[in-house]
């Protein structure tokens, strides 16, 4: 596969695509080599659909999800909508806590109290049987777009977007929930250009402009970064680095102290979509779609700092609960952990609105998919967040364990890489025995857990700026594309403790060759302070110091050698 790359590529760069099976024609991506808009499934129907509400003056009311990915997906169907003169749509995002997700009954009453004519779902709507039946009661249409699993029935819609419908032969599964809207707002943009209702570069532009919510919801979903949406992430990227992103974006880039100049799609996983998840889980997703609607510097700036501001709570309170987490994980004896019971982790005084970053702590600490749960609002019943690694898929593992049981009453839903589910309280222990159970099953082909694995060794000549910024020019990394990780013997020359757990180093290289600088992150102190002999597994990164740019290594594993 290397062969088969530009000669004039670093070596490096040629032996890390070629491991991620990159072909010439992929290293030139661009909206021209997006799959085709009219493939994906159900898309052309809801686009006559919306036509036919756009040119009968019919209201159109957009439900929402309250995570980052049904944010930005909320917030792109809303911005079309109006560019494309629909008349007052509006948007409506259950309560996480009272209402659960996605389109519920409670959530059809709602919605029929705004009198659409019709209901556009984003991000959710495909296990919605019950919503939609009630919907349908109240008198109104519903349009789903989804990217989630479906169950073993589909709901009564009028129309269907998936591309993980039964039998889609559409060329990416890994579509997240705003890719899925932003597929659907560009066939009906297409339709109503056909039709002389919106002028053409009217309705093209209008979708364009939202690649940037698109990148940030594609890269906070942990969706696989197959080629479709890399390019989505990469024009997005591209967007926000030239100055021509929405307000609310660049206000966030702005709280988070980030420079939206160099944006990366690190940035918006580690910074941006924390904040815009802060709402939904706290509080109410609704301000953070406020700040990506806002038309305004002044109001993104007031929406921005609320948000930043619950994100400092919810770190706050995702500290302590992983603290408890640690402790919970250290009551476990060994034959526990081994059976998968260290995958299921109750406490009853756990946020529900932030298990799900406990469950990502404790995937960390294991190695193996996690579930944490809280108690939640209806009574008797436990609403658990799972997270997954590479090779394992979440969603299909629940769904084994759930056959595994001879009782019912397990809502569930999900992908890969991240799922939701609710439990009888009751049955947490018979659960988490049949999800153990399932675990075992699936990760002996994979060889156990604690596997790192990297792109092998770098020679000292190597670890310069010009191999870290081809490495980043050549992302964007992501879920399913990893960024590098290479794997070395240092020594290590100088070591201290900054920011209070973080440890900035300098090291050598075993062979020789410069002395570097190295940051770890969370990581203790090696016990010698200087001139200790340590394996690294890292990244090679640009580090940017106002105006001085220096090769870097981020230091994913530590130890003594």
């Amino acid at each position: 596969m290397a062969d088969a790359l530009p000669a004039d590529l670093h070596p490096v760069l040629r032996r890390v695509l070629a491991a991620r099976e990159v072909t010439p024609d992929q290293l030139r991506p661009g909206l021209g080599r997006l799959l085709p808009v009219g493939e994906l499934p159900g898309v052309t129907a809801a686009a006559e659909r919306l036509a036919a509400a756009r040119a009968g003056g019919e209201r159109v009311l957009v439900i929402g999800d309250f995570d980052a990915d049904g944010a930005t997906a909320t917030a792109l169907a809303m911005a079309c909508l109006r560019a494309f003169g629909f008349a007052d749509p509006g948007f409506l995002v259950p309560d996480r806590f009272t209402l659960g997700y996605g389109l519920s009954p409670g959530i059809a009453e709602l919605a029929a109290a705004r009198r659409p004519a019709l209901l556009l779902t984003v991000d959710n709507g495909i296990t919605s049987i019950d919503g939609i039946r009630r919907a349908r009661e109240l008198g109104m249409e519903v349009l789903v777009t989804d990217h989630h699993l479906a169950g073993a029935e589909l709901p009564d819609a009028t129309c269907i977007v998936n591309p993980n419908l039964p039998g889609s032969r559409f060329g990416s599964t890994a579509l997240c929930g705003v890719g899925v809207a932003f597929y659907l707002m560009a066939a009906t943009g297409r339709r109503l250009a056909a039709l002389g209702l919106v002028p053409a570069d009217v309705a093209r532009d209008a979708v364009t402009a939202c690649l940037d919510l698109v990148a940030l919801g594609t890269v906070a979903d942990l969706v696989p970064l197959d080629f479709n949406n890399r390019i989505l992430v990469a024009e997005g990227l591209r967007r926000i680095q030239a100055g021509r992103s929405r307000p609310g974006i660049d206000a966030l880039f702005r709280v988070a102290g980030r420079d939206p100049v160099r944006a990366r799609s690190s940035d918006l996983g580690f910074a941006i979509a924390p904040r815009l998840n802060a709402a939904g889980r706290l509080t109410d997703m609704t301000l953070g779609i406020e700040c990506l609607l806002a038309r305004d510097p002044a109001t993104a700036e007031g929406c921005a700092a609320e948000l930043d501001a619950l994100n400092t709570e919810r770190r706050a309170l995702q500290d302590r609960m992983q603290d408890e987490a640690g402790e919970l994980l250290a009551d476990l004896s060994a034959a526990a952990i081994a059976s998968g019971a260290a995958a299921c982790l109750f406490d009853e005084r756990w946020h529900p609105g932030i298990v799900g970053l406990v469950a990502t702590r404790i995937r960390e600490t294991t190695g193996e998919p996690a579930i944490a749960f809280a108690r939640a609002t209806e009574s008797g019943l436990l609403r658990g967040s799972a997270r997954s690694v590479e090779g394992i898929h979440v969603r299909d593992l629940i769904a084994s364990a759930v056959a595994r049981l001879s009782w019912s009453g397990i809502r569930y839903g999900g992908h890969a890489m991240a799922a939701g589910l609710t439990i009888p309280e009751a049955g947490l222990a018979d659960f988490q025995r049949a999800f153990g159970a399932e675990l075992d099953r699936v990760r002996q082909p994979l060889g156990g857990s604690g596997i790192l694995w990297t792109d092998g060794s770098l020679d000292p000549g190597d670890l310069q700026l010009g191999v870290a910024e081809a490495l980043a020019a050549a992302g964007p990394w992501g879920q399913a594309f990893p960024e590098p990780l290479f794997d070395n013997h240092f020594t290590v020359r100088e070591q201290r403790v900054v920011g209070e757990r973080h440890l900035k180093l300098r090291v050598q290289h075993r062979d020789g060759g410069p002395v570097v600088d190295a940051v770890a992150f969370r990581r203790a102190p090696l016990a010698s302070a200087r001139n200790v002999p340590a394996r690294l597994v890292y990244r090679l990164d640009v580090n940017h110091y106002r105006d001085n740019r220096t090769a870097q290594l981020v230091v994913e594993h530590l130890e003594s050698v």
